[in-house]
């Protein structure tokens, strides 16, 4: 893959701030904020967590059948947010971009490295729809335990993972009294990649 040097140094950037966020006992470091709009161009938010990136882009996943699934097929484009407190004087990456669906033997192999609890979790979950009540979601995992027992669990055909292509990554840098430094970097729609500040 032919990666600009504009954005290798982005992803660089990100790699240090991260080993940093590790080294200063962030509570978790891949916590991320995830938002989205759909048709209606109402926003959303919540918080997920990054299990891979790379030059492609940034990856979490989830069920296409819930809300942020469903927003993001309609409306493939997310904006992305670490914090990072305890990162120098506190420490934000701003990320925004397209979004597409990983392969499914990428998903496949994710799928596969998690808990047998969470597998079973990804089955019995309708995720985002109403739940009339805890006990309902008790028998369903009931159920879907049976259901596998002595066996490996598949993935569900609906449960996948997520990529941010990034168009832009900003680093934010805490400073006293809110003289904040900001480095941005951006893609056109050529593909080229260029680097600037931003006033705080």
């Amino acid at each position: 893959m032919d990666t600009s040097p504009l954005l290798t140094e982005a992803l660089a950037t990100f790699d240090r701030l991260f080993e940093e966020a590790v080294a200063a006992a962030e509570p978790d470091p891949t916590a991320l904020t995830v938002a989205t709009a759909g048709l209606d161009a109402r926003p959303s938010a919540r918080i997920v967590l990054l299990k891979a990136h790379d030059a492609r882009g940034f990856v979490f996943y989830t069920h296409l059948d819930g809300r942020k699934g469903r927003e993001l097929q309609a409306n493939p484009h997310a904006a992305l947010l670490f914090h990072w407190p305890r990162v120098r004087n506190g420490v934000q990456v701003r990320i925004e971009g397209a979004v597409e669906i990983v392969s499914d033997a990428e998903a496949d192999a994710y799928f596969a490295s998690r808990p047998r609890g969470s597998q079973l979790g990804a089955w019995a979950s309708k995720q985002s729809e109403t739940l009339e009540g805890r006990e309902v979601f008790e028998q369903r995992l009931a159920r879907v335990e049976q259901e596998f027992d002595g066996r490996d669990v598949p993935r569900p055909a609906r449960w996948t993972g997520l990529r941010v292509r990034p168009s832009t990554i900003e680093f934010w840098y805490g400073a006293d009294f809110r003289l904040h430094e900001r480095q941005l970097y951006e893609c056109d729609r050529a593909g080229e990649w260029s680097r600037r500040m931003l006033y705080p």
